[in-house]
Parts: C-alpha cells; sequence; structure tokens
C-alpha cells in the first residue's frame, strides 16, 4: 500500500497525542525507568491507597468492601499480565518529569474515584453491586484475553489479527479497559468520575487507536478489515451480522465434519 492511500490521524488527535506524550512519554530528562516501572506501581499501590481512605472516612462497609475487591485486585491482574506477556511499548524509557507527568495528566487520575466513592459513603443497592461486577469482569476478561492473543500471534506471525477477539473491534484490549473503569465510575454514581472517564477515552484512548489504524492501514487486507470491525465497539454484534457469521460457519463446520465421516 502506498504512502497515499494509507489511513490518516484526525487532526485533534494528532494535538491530544502532542500534548499527552509531551508531558508523560517524551518529557524532557535522563530516561532512569521503565513505562512499565511507573505503570506496575500505580497498580500496586491503588488497593492499599483505598485501604487507606477506608480508614481514614471511616468506611467500612460492604459496598466499599466490594469495591477495593474490584479496583484494588484488578490492579493485581494487570500484573499478570504484565508478567506473562508485557505490552512492548511498555518497555520504553520514561524519565522523572515524565513520570510525574503520567501520573498528574493520566493514571493518577483514576484514583479520584474511589476517593469519590469512599469519602461519600456510597452506598449501591444490590442491583448496582451485581451490574458493576458483572461490567468488571467482563472487562477484565475481555482485556486480558485480546492482550494475550495479540501477543502471541505476533510472536510468531507478523501482520494483520483479523479473528477471534480482534473479529469485530479493532482495539478489544482498550474496550476491556473502558468496561472496567466504568464499573467504577457506575459505583461511584457522581458525574466527575464519568468525566474522568470520558477524559480518559477521548483524550488518551482514542488517539493511541487512530495512530495505530495508520500504523496497520499498510498492511494487505486492511480496508476489508477496517469496514468489518469498529474503532473501538463491535458493532456487528449489535446489528447482527456477528451472530449471521458465526451461525454461518458453525454449519459450514458441521457439514464440513459430516463429508469427512
Amino acid at each position: 500500500m502506498t504512502e497515499e492511500q494509507r489511513d490518516s490521524m484526525p487532526g485533534w488527535a494528532s494535538l491530544a497525542l502532542r500534548i499527552v506524550d509531551g508531558l508523560s512519554f517524551d518529557a524532557p530528562g535522563q530516561k532512569v525507568l521503565k513505562v512499565y516501572h511507573a505503570v506496575n506501581f500505580h497498580k500496586i499501590f491503588t488497593a492499599f491507597l483505598i485501604f487507606g481512605m477506608m480508614w481514614w472516612y471511616g468506611n467500612w462497609s460492604t459496598a466499599a468492601w466490594v469495591y477495593v475487591a474490584l479496583h484494588g485486585v484488578y490492579g493485581y491482574c494487570w500484573l499478570i499480565k504484565d508478567f506473562g506477556f508485557r505490552d512492548h511499548q511498555l518497555e520504553a524509557g520514561i524519565s522523572l518529569p515524565g513520570t510525574v507527568g503520567l501520573y498528574v495528566g493520566l493514571i493518577g487520575l483514576y484514583w479520584i474515584i474511589p476517593w469519590l466513592f469512599v469519602s461519600r459513603h456510597v452506598e449501591p443497592s444490590n442491583f448496582d453491586l451485581f451490574f458493576a461486577i458483572c461490567l468488571h469482569t467482563l472487562g477484565v476478561v475481555v482485556m486480558i484475553a485480546s492482550d494475550c492473543q495479540r501477543h502471541f500471534t505476533l510472536k510468531y506471525r507478523k501482520g494483520l489479527i483479523t479473528g477471534g477477539m480482534f473479529r469485530y473491534t479493532r482495539n478489544p484490549n482498550y474496550l476491556g479497559e473502558v468496561l472496567l473503569y466504568a464499573a467504577y465510575a457506575y459505583l461511584a454514581n457522581h458525574w466527575l468520575a464519568w468525566l474522568l472517564i470520558g477524559y480518559m477515552t477521548f483524550f488518551a484512548f482514542l488517539p493511541r487507536l487512530y495512530r495505530k489504524d495508520v500504523s496497520l492501514s499498510r498492511h494487505p487486507g486492511w480496508r476489508a478489515y477496517k469496514q468489518q470491525t469498529g474503532l473501538l465497539v463491535p458493532w456487528a454484534l449489535f446489528t447482527g451480522r456477528a451472530w449471521h457469521d458465526l451461525f454461518r460457519a458453525d454449519v459450514s463446520g458441521i457439514a464440513e465434519a459430516s463429508e469427512a465421516r
């Protein structure tokens, strides 16, 4: 594919990337850490921070324990994933000013959500707890499963990944992250929590997804793959096309098995 045929990024996404990367990953200074050092510390410390909030505000409710079980333990799910199949982008170096920028402008903001939940002594209904746990579990599984598929597929075969978790969305790992963090915002039940999720999605996530599209557009088969997938949301699952495709694949598989016998 020629340079003229490759996708291009929207102007707002390019600007957002320059701002975010300039404050964090590309910040000046000697690269004394790896990005995963900063991220993994955040994941480890989050559970202890929420426990500290529970102690400070005297909130030992059942809902608070459920919240720390979700948000706190998710950090250790991330660590398992990181040890097993780390994203190569996290191997990049980062300076101390960049680490501060990463926390202040990005990942540290997620700590506002448990503060909103614990400090306000939110008491979600049984249905709210049920819904948040379902949303969170789905998000964690989608994120880790898709990262695992991507890591080991690219380890042995370069190019587009068009099947499995990536069949109807080009970024199932980011979709999983949005879902699980949405569970925290749902429990916090505050407009600021949803504003933070929106900020992360549109200012930090989507620009990277558009940049990834630009990179993937160099591969053969890109146009057809882009047409059948969503950037983030697997729209085909809601239109019925995906279920039709899966049904046809099952029928074809049964017919082939019958012919083989």
